[in-house]
Order: structure tokens, then C-alpha cells, then sequence
């Protein structure tokens, strides 16, 4: 019995691990460089990532289709976070917006996927949040519903994660297969106008949140 109990408690805390989500998003005025020197800081992004994910520092990390990517670091600090990121030639060179959010796995815990890496395109999904006098009142009913619409959805197969940044900031779903931009249009909180979301190709590596 003490066993089984501390099976579900490690379990429980395995779910509640914070992480820092880091956005990395296109710079539109970055200078144009020559190719040689663009393959050179990307060759060396690539290194550092590498690194921090050999030193267990970076859990998750890949790129969208259109550009840019997000890392999912094992860390509640973002100055311990942007200290990790310092050596990497692309950030160094300002070719990418950086944007920190705090995460919380609700499903699918980051864990890093199987070696050896098998890449898969995922669909990621964000949600931000847009509190106004016309909505503020409704908030917690719309994000209980919200949560609910997610719960649903999770009962398809095909989420593959889902967290918080906080709990009115919005947040992230990764789902697998092929997406109805109505069927998230449909979620309660984002047809009120509470939530607005941002569709983007994932490319990550199979098993990241521990997903066969």
C-alpha cells in the first residue's frame, strides 16, 4: 500500500513541475547577412542546444514551419534561463524576438522524446489571453468552460499536450494529425473573445511529452 501511495504522489509531482517556455520568433528588421555567416550562427545554435540538452537544462526544443521555434528549459528562473541562452551565436546575433513564459504541463509532461530522435510535425496551438470590461466579469466562467472544452478534446487521442502559463494568461495545446481551425475556434473562451489563439506546424521530436 505505501507503495501505491508513493507511486501516485511521485506521479502528482511529476505533473506539477513548472518549466520556462521560451518563444523565439522571427526578427523582421534582423540585418541580412551572407549565407556563409548565416550557416555559421545556425550551426552554432544548434551546438548549444545540444549542450543544454546534454547538461539536462533544455527538455524540449523545435522549430515552427514558418520560422522561429520555442525551447521548453527544466527551470523556474528566467535569469537562470537567459544566462543558458548567452552562448548561442543566433541570440547573441538578435536573430530572433526572445519571449519567456512561465509553463505548467496540465497534460503531457516535457521530457525530452526517445532516442534515437524520430521528428514529427505537430500542430501548436497558443493561447493568449484578452481581458476587457466586456469580458472581465465572465472570466472564471469562461475559463471553467474553457477547461472543460479542453477535457473533452483530450478525450479524442489527439492532444498531445496541454498547460498554463498562469491562470489568466493563456497558455499552450499540442495535438496531433491533421486540424479544423473551427474545432479550437469552437472553445467557449476563445468565441467569446476571452482567449485568442495562434495556429503554427511543429516540428519536435516523437515521445518530447512522453506520447508514443
Amino acid at each position: 500500500m505505501r507503495a501505491i501511495i508513493f507511486i501516485f504522489l511521485l506521479a502528482g509531482q511529476l505533473q506539477a513541475q513548472s518549466f520556462v517556455l521560451v518563444f523565439l520568433y522571427p526578427r523582421e528588421d534582423k540585418p541580412e547577412l551572407p549565407k556563409e555567416q548565416v550557416d555559421k550562427l545556425m550551426q552554432g545554435h544548434f551546438a548549444n542546444i545540444q549542450r543544454l540538452s546534454s547538461e539536462g537544462k533544455l527538455v524540449v526544443a523545435g522549430p515552427f514551419e514558418e520560422g522561429g521555434g520555442i525551447f521548453i528549459f527544466r527551470s523556474t528562473s528566467f535569469d537562470e534561463v537567459r544566462e543558458w541562452l548567452k552562448p548561442d551565436p543566433g541570440i547573441q546575433a538578435n536573430r530572433w524576438k526572445i519571449e519567456m513564459v512561465p509553463y505548467k504541463p496540465r497534460y503531457g509532461t516535457p521530457q525530452g522524446g526517445h532516442k534515437p530522435y524520430d521528428y514529427v510535425v505537430y500542430q501548436f496551438i497558443r493561447f493568449t489571453s484578452y481581458i476587457a470590461k466586456f469580458n472581465i466579469n465572465d472570466m472564471p466562467q469562461l475559463m471553467k468552460q474553457h477547461d472543460d472544452y479542453l477535457a473533452e478534446l483530450k478525450k479524442s487521442g489527439n492532444v498531445v499536450a496541454e498547460g498554463t502559463f498562469n491562470d489568466t494568461d493563456g497558455g499552450i495545446l499540442v495535438m496531433k494529425g491533421e486540424l479544423n481551425k473551427e474545432v479550437i475556434e469552437s472553445d467557449p473562451a476563445v468565441h467569446a473573445g476571452l482567449l485568442e489563439i495562434e495556429i503554427k506546424k511543429w516540428t519536435v521530436a516523437r515521445g518530447a511529452f512522453g506520447e508514443k
